[in-house]
């Protein structure tokens, strides 16, 4: 699957530490092969339609969008993101 950040997501993305957006690589690559992937520990978010949820360590996640053949990336942070949807 393809993936994609959108422009909340590149903004969010440089303001993380090169440990987490590092992190978040490998996850984002795990993402692609695997969707079911227990470490991603992804869950759909209440009250959206299709906006998911996935673990990049204990306290940072990603927001995403499945479309299609591809993932829609649209937050990252720590785990008050969701607030921010």
């Amino acid at each position: 699957m393809k993936i994609v950040r959108n422009n909340r997501f590149k903004r969010d993305y440089k303001k993380l530490s090169f440990e987490i957006q590092k992190r978040t690589e490998e996850k984002l690559i795990i993402l692609s092969q695997n969707l079911a992937h227990p470490s991603l520990r992804i869950k759909k978010i209440k009250k959206t339609t299709n906006i998911f949820e996935a673990s990049i360590t204990k306290n940072y996640r990603f927001l995403f969008e499945i479309n299609k053949n591809e993932y829609i990336l649209h937050r990252i942070g720590t785990h008050n993101i969701l607030d921010k949807l």
